[in-house]
Order: structure tokens, then sequence, then C-alpha cells
């Protein structure tokens, strides 16, 4: 199936490990015009590097905190220097971790500010341009908005979840779409060197709660991803679409 992405800009934000990455290297393949964005530059090197070994167009790298209050302005002007404009936008940066449930404001503050307030000002220096074009796609890496105990992310990815769908609405007519994907355990340097880094544990882990039996890997984002920011994918807009092995129950 030929995706129509041959030249289209994108941008992948967390793009220097897990889904991130995975998702930039089939935006790459794909044909996109690709900006890959991060904290740690020389992994964006590495990155950058493997996408070009593989026959691919050398991505433009963006070596940005998404967090600074001048980040998304700084992000857009290199990416519109190099492109133009951006037809696709790939919130994948984030972070999460458990807390007391009494802990104060300031890791509140600052885990509302990575998983929402971050993703919610770069989409807006975007999607105006994106308006004026009559394309845009969105998609946010989130996550559960079902705890099992207080962190800061769940209500983060849950406001996510909610400000989507508005914004679903606001620019439908404006042939943008905007999506959100909460991955179940897909590997990555979070998953494996800090929520499951025993491989027993992890494979115990999989047999109890996850149909498919195995954690998954980034590309198993990536390729539905590649199509949400498809031309093809025009009819869905402000879902929330669970990438997880069948792991998440709807009801108990």
């Amino acid at each position: 199936m030929d995706l129509q992405l041959k030249g289209r800009p994108a941008l992948v934000t967390g793009a220097s490990r897990g889904i991130g990455r995975g998702t930039s290297k089939i935006l790459a393949a794909e044909g996109c015009k690709l900006a890959i964005c991060a904290r740690r530059k020389e992994l964006l090197e590495e990155v950058a590097d493997e996408i070009e070994a593989e026959g691919h167009a050398r991505p433009l790298i963006i070596n940005e905190d998404v967090l600074p209050e001048d980040a998304p302005n700084k992000i857009r002007d290199q990416l519109f220097n190099a492109f133009g404009h951006c037809d696709i936008l790939v919130n994948s940066a984030g972070g999460s971790r458990s807390i007391p449930w009494d802990t104060g404001d300031d890791a509140w503050d600052e885990g509302m500010s990575l998983n929402f307030e971050a993703i919610r000002r770069l989409t807006m220096a975007l999607v105006h341009s994106m308006r004026e074009q009559k394309y845009g796609r969105i998609i946010n890496i989130t996550g559960s908005s079902e705890p099992k105990g207080v962190n800061v992310a769940n209500a983060a990815k849950a406001a996510i979840h909610a400000w989507s769908k508005g914004m679903s609405r606001a620019l439908g007519r404006d042939g943008i779409t905007i999506n959100s994907l909460p991955p179940g355990r897909i590997m990555s340097e979070q998953i494996i060197e800090r929520v499951h880094p025993d491989p027993q544990e992890r494979a115990a882990f999989a047999d109890m709660h996850i149909p498919a039996g195995y954690f998954g890997e980034p590309e198993d984002m990536g390729n539905l991803i590649a199509f949400l920011a498809s031309p093809l994918a025009r009819y869905i807009n402000g879902e929330v679409i669970h990438v997880d092995g069948g792991m998440r129950r709807f009801a108990f």
C-alpha cells in the first residue's frame, strides 16, 4: 500500500530512543522529509546514521529540549527554515514515574509541563500553518489514564486525550486530524531500564497480562503512526487507539 507520504515534512519529538526512534525510521523509509528532535544530540546522530545507512535521506536534527518556554518557536523555526512547513507532528517526548499521593507541587508542575503543556504548546506552534495548507496530521504518544497508583503522567495523558478530542472537533474541517496512541509494554529505554529490567520478569508479565504473549517493539507503534500520518487516514480523528497486544481490559 502506498501511504502517499513521499516528500511530506514530518517532525518526531523524543526521537532518540524507543517509540520515537522506531517511528522516525519508518517515516524515513516511507519517504518523508524528516526532522528528529530530542535533547541528546549524540543519539540523534545515531538515528540519522542508521536512516542514511538504510538508503534514505538523512533527517534534519533538531537538538532541543521541548520543555523551555521558547522551545516551540525554536523547533518550529528550524523546521520551517529547512522544509517550509510541517505536514506531520508526532509528539513522542514524555516521561513517567510514580509518586506518593501527597507529593508537592514541584513534581506535579514538572510532570504536567512535560506530558501535557509541552505537547500542547508545540502543537500550537505548528497547527496554524497546517490550517493554512488544509492538511495536518498530529499523533500523540500518550499512556494509560486508568492508573493503579498516583502518577503525574497518568493525569497528564488523560488531559491529552480530552484536549485532543476537543482539537479534533475544532480543526476537522481544516483537513487536520489529531489522534492519541497509548502504548502497552513496548521495548523502550524506560521499559528495559526501569519498569521491567529483568528479562525473566518481563516474560512472566507478558505471559500473565498480554494476550499476544510478548512485549511489543517500537515499530509496532510506528507502523500505525505512519498510517495515521497519511492522507489515507483522513476519516480517523479524535481517537484513542491502544497498541498493547490486547493487554488493556475495558471491563473487569
